[in-house]
């Protein structure tokens, strides 16, 4: 009895700033003038704004395609270092994490239009995008490397497997974990971001969450804001449930702990 009074707190802050959002959201989008209505629902699903909701989905899966291919090699290769080296480097990826997100973006912006052409540009958000999220993928998949069990690697090698075939045979599968967590970390907030676009796309790149802060702050219409949000928390679930799916499927390939 005494260990749930500390949960008190947590339930406490899940209900106030989880739960009654949420219910305010479906509040909104389910009413209007004359009471209950689909009308915003529907609307939230016509073809101009899942068209927005798919150039989303499109560079959120661009970012996390970069983010693991930039961010596997750095985490392999940091879990290969002396662990006061690795423990040096990681704070690299780190710092930048304590400073604000729009300080960061803001950054971006600056350099991007002194130095190059591509400011305003949907490369330009894929830029800042990759940026502000890689760190998210390269910590999961160290953490997973580095706890690997030396042993499979030496009996690999004990087994006539070389270099590459021990990578995709045995290092790839047993970080699978990993990677999973880090796709989850990435490719979530990637769809839901919207002042990336807004900073470093300059209008000219829409995201669907610059269509909910739209209809939210610019037109003042919390109903259509509030369907929207419904149809992209539909989507966000679904991409959870589909990593969690993947995330079991894998967990029966982990190895050992001690690092190698």
């Amino acid at each position: 009895m005494r260990r749930s009074v500390f949960s008190y707190p947590y339930i406490v802050w899940m209900l106030l700033f989880i739960l009654s959002p949420m219910i305010l959201i479906f509040y909104y989008a389910f009413t209007g003038e004359g009471g209950f209505t689909l009308q915003y629902l529907v609307s939230a699903l016509d073809a101009d704004n899942l068209t927005v909701l798919w150039d989303s989905i499109r560079l959120a899966l661009y970012t996390t395609v970069i983010c693991l291919l930039l961010g596997y090699p750095v985490a392999l290769m940091l879990s290969r270092m002396r662990k006061a080296t690795a423990t040096l480097l990681s704070v690299f990826f780190i710092v930048p994490m304590w400073m604000n997100f729009l300080l960061r973006t803001y950054a971006w912006k600056v350099l991007l239009g002194a130095y190059t052409g591509i400011l305003y540009t949907e490369a330009a958000v894929l830029l800042g995008m990759v940026y502000n999220f890689l760190p998210f993928m390269i910590l999961p998949v160290y953490t997973i490397l580095m706890k690997l069990d030396p042993s499979y690697i030496e009996a690999a090698g004990d087994l006539g497997a070389n270099g590459v075939t021990t990578f995709f045979k045995v290092i790839l599968p047993l970080s699978l974990p990993g990677i999973i967590s880090g796709i989850t970390m990435v490719f979530i907030p990637s769809t839901t971001t919207f002042a990336i676009s807004q900073l470093l796309g300059g209008g000219m790149t829409m995201l669907y969450g610059d269509l909910i802060y739209m209809k939210f702050i610019t037109e003042q219409s919390w109903s259509a804001g509030s369907a929207l949000s419904i149809v992209l928390l539909a989507f966000v679930l679904l991409s959870m449930g589909v990593m969690r799916h993947f995330d079991k499927d894998s967990s029966g390939e982990k190895g050992g702990v001690r690092k190698w």
